[in-house]
Order: structure tokens, then C-alpha cells, then sequence
């Protein structure tokens, strides 16, 4: 059974012969090898990389400290992002189509924001920890302790997992905007819309 190709100027949908589906922007053969080697090395980086800093703080007792616990649970939140949000986010940029249902968007979505913000987070934390390590190094010691390191790790992944689960399976972040999100909404397509409240 082979496929005709289409037409110069036809319009190419995400799934062929489904009434409602999204309108497909394909790139070229070369340009989409590009884009799945670019994207697929940033993604294997970011898995590995973090997984080797997770590792390595763990494995070596002389790395335990309460900065580098916030440093492997930065590096644990950007693992996560690599396995759960970039796989799926790379299909979608170069397919210009979701082809892993409405319910894995959501979650996908929901892992994207939560694990997203908590490395954002983390990242605030870390950025008080080195000006109070830099400002006041002889205090330091005894005011960036394992408990304000746990504090701070705690913080950074419960505030951004209640926000983006509130947000994402609540269904408030559409509210007021029930007429932009049916016509957004088409098969093989993951968007996202948040009111300007959420």
C-alpha cells in the first residue's frame, strides 16, 4: 500500500481523514534530521548530565553539604525535565503535531510547569546560598545549615508541584476563557491556555 504524496500548496493535517484536525506544518526532510539530532543530543545532555551530578554528589561523602544537596536536587528537577517533558516537547516542534492523546498533554503539561519552576526555584535558593557564602563567609557555616538546605529544597518542589497540578487538573486556569480554548482545541494538538489569574 504506498501514500501518494501530497500536492505542492495542500494542506497537510496531523491526522489525514479525522474531521477536526490540526493543520500540520511539515519541514523538510533534511531540516527535520537536523532538528531531531539538535533536539535529541540536547535531551540525551540533559539526562545524563544530571544523572552523572546526582551520582557523583551522592556516591562521594566528601560532596555532602547542604549546597550541594540543593545542587542534586537542581540536577534531580532537570533530570526529570529531560525524561519527562523533552522527548515529547521535541516530536511536537518538529511534527508540528501532538500525537500523544489529550490526557498525556495535560500531563505533560503539568510535569513541564512543575518541574520547570522548581529548577527556577532551585535556582533562587541556590543564588541566596552563594551571596550569603560570599557577603558573610564566616557565618556561613552556621547560617546555611542542613535544615535551611532542606527547607529550601522542600519549598522548591511542593510550591511549583501544588501550583501546576491546581492549574493543570483543576480546570480554573480556563475559567473565562471557555470560547478561545474550543477554538483552539483540534486533534493533534497540545495547547495549553491559562487565564491571566492563574
Amino acid at each position: 500500500m504506498s501514500h501518494s504524496p501530497s500536492p505542492p500548496g495542500a494542506v497537510q493535517l496531523c491526522y489525514e481523514g479525522v474531521n477536526g484536525s490540526c493543520i500540520k506544518t511539515p519541514y523538510s526532510p533534511g531540516a527535520r534530521v537536523l532538528l531531531y539530532a539538535a533536539f535529541g543530543l540536547g535531551t540525551v545532555l540533559a539526562v545524563f548530565g544530571n544523572l552523572l551530578v546526582v551520582t557523583a554528589i551522592l556516591h562521594f561523602k566528601q560532596l555532602h553539604s547542604p549546597a550541594n544537596f540543593l545542587l542534586a536536587s537542581l540536577a534531580c528537577a532537570d533530570f526529570l525535565v529531560g525524561v519527562t517533558v523533552m522527548p515529547f516537547s521535541m516530536v511536537r516542534s518538529v511534527e508540528s503535531c501532538w500525537y500523544f492523546g489529550a490526557r498525556f498533554c495535560a500531563l505533560h503539561s503539568c510535569c513541564d510547569v512543575a518541574f520547570c519552576y522548581s529548577s527556577l526555584f532551585h535556582l533562587c535558593c541556590i543564588s541566596i546560598d552563594r551571596y550569603i557564602a560570599v557577603t558573610d563567609p564566616l557565618v556561613y557555616p552556621t547560617k546555611f545549615t542542613v535544615s535551611v538546605s532542606g527547607m529550601c529544597v522542600s519549598i522548591s518542589w511542593i510550591l511549583p508541584l501544588v501550583y501546576s497540578g491546581a492549574v493543570f487538573y483543576t480546570g480554573v486556569s480556563n475559567d473565562g476563557m471557555e470560547e478561545l480554548v474550543s477554538a483552539l482545541n483540534c486533534i493533534g494538538g497540545c495547547q495549553i491556555v491559562v487565564n491571566q489569574d492563574w
